[in-house]
């Protein structure tokens, strides 16, 4: 599947390039947690956490380095999901150059956590529900 319905423009920063004249592979990680923030917010994570302090943490994220980025230049970030189970999901991002090659892809496992308790909990049906919505298909 190649339908990624979250896309964020992205400049390159100078401070982002190392010693080898591209960009430091910390910056990808940094694209990554951008695209992800953008992901939970268009899913309203960021609000159900504000009401209730549940919402999600980050289990764990990986990135496969596929061809180098250079300053000056612009990415897209896409992400979509890739699972969702019953207290965790994944998210899968792409980094685009601007011109549109692969760069880079992502992983993310995600925890619903409950805040209050202090440990993990199912994954609500609102949320299923609005990734559906957002993606086009069932979860």
């Amino acid at each position: 599947m190649n339908h990624f319905p979250i896309k964020l423009q992205l400049r390159i920063d100078w401070s982002e390039m190392d010693l080898f004249s591209h960009v430091n592979n910390v910056a990808y990680f940094k694209y990554i947690q951008a695209s992800r923030v953008n992901y939970w917010e268009k899913t309203m994570l960021t609000n159900i956490f504000s009401e209730n302090k549940t919402g999600p943490i980050l289990l764990s994220t990986n990135c496969q380095f596929i061809i180098p980025l250079h300053y000056p230049g612009d990415i897209v970030v896409e992400s979509r999901m890739e699972f969702i189970k019953n207290t965790s999901f994944g998210i899968h991002h792409r980094i685009l150059n601007q011109l549109g090659e692969v760069a880079a892809e992502g992983h993310d496992v995600i925890v619903f956590f409950d805040f209050n308790k202090n440990e993990k909990m199912r994954v609500p049906d609102e949320f299923r529900k609005l990734v559906a919505e957002l993606e086009g298909r069932d979860y």
